[in-house]
Order: C-alpha cells, then structure tokens, then sequence
C-alpha cells in the first residue's frame, strides 16, 4: 500500500503535529486569514479532516495591523497531561502567545503572552516543566535557537534564555522542535529560507541545554538538488511515532508546476516522509534525504487507504472552516445556508492593504480543476477573485449599473490594473431578467480561462497566466485562495448578492 504526497494540499504551511488519544493532531499557519492556525485530525497520519481552528475570536488574533503574508506564524502544538497547546506568533501584533484547550473540538483559552524574542517557538515538557524554544536572541544577545523554563500557567520565563543551538551555518534558521527519544534529547530545525534552498536539519545531546552534536549527514532532508523534479522546498518539519513505533517527519515542501515551468501556485502544503534510526540513535528521512511523491507504508498499516477529496460545495464546506475571511470580517455580512451563499457588499476594496472587503475564502487545492457558481447582483458588483494578495489577483464579476448590467474582468498585477477593454454590457434584451450570470473558471499549471454563461449563451472572457499569481513573482508565503465576493459603493449594500450552485472540482 502507498501513500502520496501531498498529504494534505493546497495552502497549509509549516506544519506540526502531535498524538494524543488514540488520533494525530495538525495545524499550520495562516498569516493574515481569520480564523487563525487551522486544526486538522487524523486516525492515520494519511487522512486528515479539519476540524476547525485554534484562533477563532478577534481577542486571541489582533489582525487590524496585518499585511498580506502578516499576521500569525508557524505554530506548533504539544499535548501534555491531557492538555493541549498550541504556541505561535503574531509577527503584525504582541509576538510569542499560546493558547490551551482540554477539549480539541472546543474553544481555546485566552492568550498567553511570553516575552521571549524571535519567531516559531515550540514547547518541551518534562518531569512537570515546561521549556520554551524559539529562533532568535537570549538575553545576552546571541542568536539561534533560544530556550527557556516557563511557568505554564502565567506564561513567565523562570530562567534566562540561553541560546542552545546555532544551527549548521544555513541561511535563515527557523522552526526549532525538541524530542526525548531514548537516551538523546534531539534538537530539530530548518535552514535555507523557506524556498528552493529549504532543509531539515538537527543535533542531540543527552543535557536538555547541550551542548548538541550535530548530524553529519545534514541536511537530513531537502529537494535542493533535486532539479526539475515537481517537489521542491522541502523544510520546517515535526516529528511524531505512530502507534506502532514507526517514525514520521511531516513537513512542508510545494509543487512547481513543470519541470521547467519553476513556480508555484498553490502555496506551502504539507508531506511526510518515513525516518529510520539506526544503531547508533542517529536517524535519516525520506528517500535518500529527500521528500518523493509517494511512498510505501509498512505493512502494519496497510489499513491506511489514502482517499483525496476532489469536489468541494456549500454543502460539504462550512465557513469558518474550510472558508475563511480577510483579517477581522463583519460577520453580520455573510450568511451560508441551504445551499446558498450571501454576502452584503461593503466599500472595501479588495486592493487596498489592511482593508476588511466583504469576501470568503477557500484554498486552491490543485493546479487543474474547474470553478463554476451562479451569481444574482441586485446592487453593486459581486463575483470571483484568483487571490494571492491585495496587489495580485484576477477578478470576474457581475455589476450593477446606471444603464443595466455588465460582466467584468479585472487583472491586478502590482501597480498594473487592466480592465477587459470592453465590459460587456447586459440587457433585459440579453436574457438578463433574472440579474444572474453563471461563472466558470478551468484551472490548469499555465493559465486560468475565464468565461460566463448568461441564459443559453456562453461568453469568452479571457484567460491568465497562472505564473503571475506565484510566490516567485508575488513574494510573501500564502498560495492563491479563491475568493468570493460583494462591493458596495456605499457603506453596507441593502440587498445581498446571492451565490448558488458553487463547485470546485479538481482533477488528482
């Protein structure tokens, strides 16, 4: 039996997991989305379902200041004495927090600041303590992977922070995790910023505070030399042992849409690789050192049969959950019910930086697929974004007019704005009585085609260039989410723009 890779698609960056009750637990950042640090769960380490967020209340996620690519960085989560922890930081407002919970489907706590510098702190538990991990400065002022005893009820260091590691001598030292296994306590970590040069690296040390030998066959996993091949970025990973006593590294890695075509579209996702030890404690990931598409499970999991979910609808998704807003909506705006999707157009932009436009999110899983919904605007303008952030996107929508109605198509590159050069005009003689309009978007690795279909006529409304809504052109660390959304050129539209019949379905 094999499994491939991705496990879980589409943007979900800097992932961390943890075992707890019989099932496996994951979340992954979110930047400036609400809500914040998605939560997913396993029986497997194969499928996973989400089942919600950790930041679900503008007080644990202050997102008002947060650009795009702001906002809440790489979380990790740790179960410990029946308690869980989720701790991260919100690089836009406060720095290190954690939140708990003792009921994972249930809301979490409060935040609980911690005033240690740096950024993708971690949690160590031992013998009743609890110690504090992040890449950034101790209180003498050096630099690399900084660690502190902590109270965990009150958030307060109990020890200076001293810093442990300083890594291999990579660029960009992140993503710290630490793990008692046997005799070693095993110091985890990535280097080489978070793109083509991305890797896994780690020491041990049998003192919790080291010093720590590092691996001499780092890096113990990273795509770097693996030129043209789709997986690429492999990094920032976390262990965990399944109930067989089987090891697993789940990291992040993306795919490049070709060969030669070297960009990509759906953001940071997370993958897993096997890890072996051998009789020295030393360990090893992967094939070779490197992420692959798929891989055999043992076969005392042969159990675990890897089912890919292909079409998503109002009524399989729920807002709040797979659907997510930009930064801190006025929920009074949106409603999902029944199969159909209601927004109230409000005047803000979807270009403008730290703006809170009326529009819902889902994630691009897949490089090919087709979007199609139906939309009926009694005011102002409603339709689709392609969106990667407030300066790149591709927009199609149907907008209410002085003189009737007229379909739009709207590239946002940078500063470059461009409109279809000539919106094409609706009339009740067009077969537009009803003010609806269906809309099909057909998603490949090169290019978005557009089109609308009004009555029994299909129009033509362009295509383009997937390149231009990646990473490598865009920057940032998101991937392209889908967006639905209402305007209103007042501050709150009287009568909402309705959605029906949504779909994406994906080809895997």
């Amino acid at each position: 039996m094999k499994y491939q890779n991705p496990i879980v698609s589409g943007f979900y960056p800097d992932p961390s997991v943890c075992k707890a009750n019989g099932k496996y637990y994951l979340v992954c950042s979110t930047f400036q989305y609400f809500p914040g640090v998605v939560l997913f769960e396993s029986k497997d380490l194969v499928n996973w379902t989400q089942i919600g967020h950790v930041l679900t209340r503008e007080s644990q996620l202050p997102l008002k200041k947060s650009l795009a690519s702001e906002g809440i960085f790489a979380p990790t989560i740790r179960y410990n004495n029946g308690r869980f922890y989720m701790v991260t930081t919100n690089v836009s407002e406060g720095g290190n927090f954690y939140v708990w919970t003792d009921d994972i489907y249930g809301e979490w706590s409060e935040p609980i600041w911690v005033e240690q510098d740096g950024i993708d702190p971690s949690f160590y538990f031992e013998d009743g303590k609890a110690y504090f991990m992040s890449n950034g400065s101790d209180d003498d002022g050096i630099g690399g992977v900084v660690q502190c005893e902590l109270d965990i009820n009150t958030g307060k260091k109990l020890s200076k922070s001293r810093c442990i590691w300083q890594g291999t001598g990579g660029r960009y030292l992140e993503s710290p995790h630490m793990y008692k296994i046997g005799d070693y306590y095993y110091l985890m970590a990535a280097e080489g910023g978070t793109e083509y040069g991305h890797m896994v690296v780690y020491a041990r040390s049998k003192e919790l505070y080291g010093p720590f030998e590092s691996y001499a066959g780092n890096p113990v996993l990273t795509n770097r030399n693996l030129g043209g091949y789709q997986i690429q970025g492999a990094g920032h990973a976390d262990l965990v042992q399944d109930d067989n006593g089987d090891w697993w590294m789940l990291h992040l890695a993306f795919r490049q849409m070709s060969q030669w075509r070297q960009y990509h579209i759906t953001g940071r996702e997370v993958y897993m690789v096997p890890v072996n030890f051998d009789g020295n404690g030393w360990f090893t990931a992967g094939l070779d050192g490197t992420c692959r598409l798929t891989y055999d499970l043992p076969e005392r999991k042969s159990d675990a049969i890897q089912n890919k979910e292909v079409k998503f609808t109002f009524n399989n998704t729920k807002m709040g959950r797979e659907w997510c807003y930009l930064r801190h909506p006025a929920k009074e705006n949106y409603s999902m019910e029944n199969g159909m999707l209601k927004l109230y157009g409000t005047n803000g932009l979807l270009t403008e930086y730290q703006d809170c436009p009326t529009v819902l999110f889902i994630r691009q899983k897949e490089m090919e697929g087709t979007v199609r919904f139906k939309v009926t605007v009694p005011e102002g303008e409603a339709g689709v974004t392609l969106y990667m952030n407030e300066s790149f996107h591709y927009d199609i929508a149907l907008a209410k007019t002085d003189e009737g109605f007229e379909i739009r198509r709207r590239t946002c590159i940078g500063d470059y704005i461009r409109y279809m050069p000539e919106q094409i005009k609706l009339t009740e003689s067009k077969g537009l009585g009803s003010h609806t309009v269906e809309f099909v978007i057909t998603m490949d690795p090169m290019y978005y085609e557009f089109e609308a279909i009004v009555g029994n006529e299909k129009l033509s409304l362009g295509r383009g260039d997937t390149k231009l809504l990646t990473k490598e052109v865009t920057e940032g660390f998101t991937g392209v989410m889908i967006g639905l959304y209402a305007y209103s050129d007042v501050e709150r539209a009287k009568e909402p723009a309705c959605f029906e019949d949504f779909s994406i379905v994906y080809a895997v």
